[in-house]
């Protein structure tokens, strides 16, 4: 499945050379998807595999290849890609002329059209659209050296970790996804932004030190809380965890509850979110994205 993923990036000319291929395998895309979803249908685990190579890939162009750190040159990279998200991977529509990223993006969508499910389609669309425009905002914060208030960093770090399409595509990998009526359920909504919060907030603590280190402005839960709190690094790294354990045990909470309420049905998808959460962490400690 991993080097399956790499090829599939090399085909699609997101990663061009030697330096590029050999972060992308670093990153290890397939060991996350595998440890978030281990039962998944061997399509589905491909398809998410393929997804987060995707992310990692924008994210690496805006965050160590420069894309990111001016908006008047990500915005029309931007708006291409949403051009081809409009399009809904309809085989018979010409895509734009979106470059290695739009091109494996629309076969993304293609790929997920294929499984005939137009409500899970179109919230991956979605999704995937917010976490576009949310890397704009990042974007101009950075091109002003501005960091951002704790409360609008939580709500933007939701969408730029995106994370919400990939728990769609872990529900199209399961033998069980949840119902319509069940994923517009407010204590399931609410619990899949906890869990979203998390694995944003492990992620932010694991890569302090390397983005600190080349950004002391970087865009990151600990950056905020001292910019905030006016707390040292040490601190802020404290009370980063701290809430990532509240946030952990809000979780837990919220879970237990939909468990008592005696919906069977929804017992795939919190098994799903609960794998998402531990295995962000176990593949931080592993993977070596963050060295």
């Amino acid at each position: 499945m991993a080097s399956e993923s790499v090829e599939w990036a090399r085909a699609f000319g997101l990663v061009d050379s030697s330096h590029r291929v050999h972060r992308l395998q670093r990153a290890d895309a397939a060991g996350l998807a595998g440890r978030a979803c281990p039962d998944g249908s061997v399509d589905g685990l491909r398809l998410l595999t393929d997804l987060i190579s995707w992310l990692f890939v924008m994210d690496d162009a805006c965050d160590e290849d420069g894309l990111g750190a001016d908006p008047v040159r990500l915005g029309p990279a931007i708006s291409t890609l949403l051009d081809v998200l409009d399009r809904c991977g309809d085989p018979d529509v010409v895509p734009p002329a979106g470059g290695p990223l739009g091109d494996a993006l629309h076969d993304l969508c293609r790929r997920i059209r294929l499984h005939d499910h137009a409500a899970l389609l179109l919230r991956f669309v979605s999704q995937v659209r917010e976490y576009l425009l949310a890397l704009l905002w990042e974007a101009t914060n950075r091109e002003r050296r501005r960091i951002p208030e704790l409360a609008e960093y939580v709500q933007l770090r939701r969408h730029i970790g995106g994370v919400h399409p990939c728990l769609t595509l872990t529900d199209l990998a399961s033998a069980q996804p949840p119902r319509p009526t069940q994923r517009a359920d407010p204590a399931l909504v609410a619990l899949d932004l906890l869990a979203v919060d998390l694995v944003c907030w492990c992620n932010d603590l694991f890569s302090y030190g390397k983005e600190s280190q080349a950004d002391p402005d970087a865009q990151n839960l600990v950056t905020v809380i001292a910019q905030e709190s006016g707390a040292d690094e040490a601190d802020a790294l404290q009370a980063a965890a701290d809430r990532f354990n509240e946030g952990l045990a809000a979780y837990l909470t919220a879970e237990e509850a939909l468990l008592a309420s005696g919906e069977d049905g929804v017992r795939p998808a919190l098994t799903a979110r609960r794998n998402w959460v531990r295995a962000t962490y176990d593949w931080s400690v592993a993977a070596a994205r963050y060295a």
